[in-house]
Parts: C-alpha cells; sequence; structure tokens
C-alpha cells in the first residue's frame, strides 16, 4: 500500500458561496481556511494546493463576540514612523471585507502556497458577486 501524494494540477477545484450574514469571525475564518488548504479533502498533501475556491458575501454582516467591535484594533505600517490603528467598528465602516480577509490570512501557511491558497479567496460586502459563471455551490458552514 502506497500514500497517495496528490500533483500539481490534478485536483479538481470547486467553487463555493458562503453567506456570512449573522456568523462570528474567528469561527467562519477558520471554516473557510480549512476549504482553502485543501483540508476538507481525503486527498490533501500539504506542498500542493488541493484546496476550493470561495465566494463570501454579506461579508459587513458578520459579527464579534463581546465588546470586540470598540476593542479589536487593527494595525498596520506605512514606512513612515509609527503604526497606523483603526477599531473594527472603524474597519466595518470603511471596507467591511478586510475584516474576514485579514482573519482568514492568519490561519493559512507564511508560504508562498498560503498567498495562492488566498487568491481563490473572493470576498464580498453585499449580497451579489460577479462569479455566476462559475457556478459557486452553495456551502453552510453554520456547523
Amino acid at each position: 500500500m502506497k500514500t497517495y501524494m496528490a500533483k500539481p494540477g490534478e485536483v479538481e477545484q470547486r467553487w463555493w458561496l458562503v453567506d456570512a450574514s449573522g456568523q462570528r469571525v474567528g469561527r467562519l475564518a477558520s471554516r473557510i481556511a480549512m476549504i482553502l488548504m485543501g483540508k476538507h479533502r481525503p486527498t490533501y498533501t500539504p506542498h500542493v494546493d488541493t484546496g476550493d475556491h470561495v465566494v463570501v458575501v454579506n461579508a459587513e454582516k458578520v459579527e464579534f463576540s463581546g465588546r470586540k467591535w470598540q476593542q479589536k484594533l487593527y494595525r498596520w505600517y506605512t514606512g513612515y514612523q509609527g503604526l497606523k490603528t483603526e477599531t473594527a467598528e472603524h474597519r466595518r465602516d470603511r471596507r467591511p471585507e478586510l475584516i474576514l480577509q485579514e482573519a482568514v490570512r492568519r490561519m493559512l501557511p507564511k508560504t508562498r502556497l498560503g498567498g495562492d491558497m488566498l487568491d481563490k479567496l473572493k470576498i464580498y460586502a453585499g449580497g451579489e458577486h460577479p462569479h455566476q459563471a462559475q457556478q459557486p455551490e452553495p456551502m453552510d458552514v453554520q456547523a
């Protein structure tokens, strides 16, 4: 008996549609990260991108528990001295898709392969998306 190892281009990638309205950010991000990595398949291979494409709609309706909308801070370096900082509430008003994208990015591998996995994630603030031609299948991630 030999262990199966997937080869690049051998795995058929599917498209999934996820509705993020009313879901917690961390739990949703962990499920999306598993799909992007391909860990939901029995043919998962760590050094090959075996994951699927994920389209997320209604990203503006995600939830945090507690007072995280006011207390959670996002920081980034601009190239100048000091850091830029904003609360989760301000980021939700400005670009709500970044909240979920950052959460998923931090759960993926920190390699080139992780960057390729993140490219397969499409997040939209509203309920519309331009990927009808790919015929994404709805996925229930409430479990």
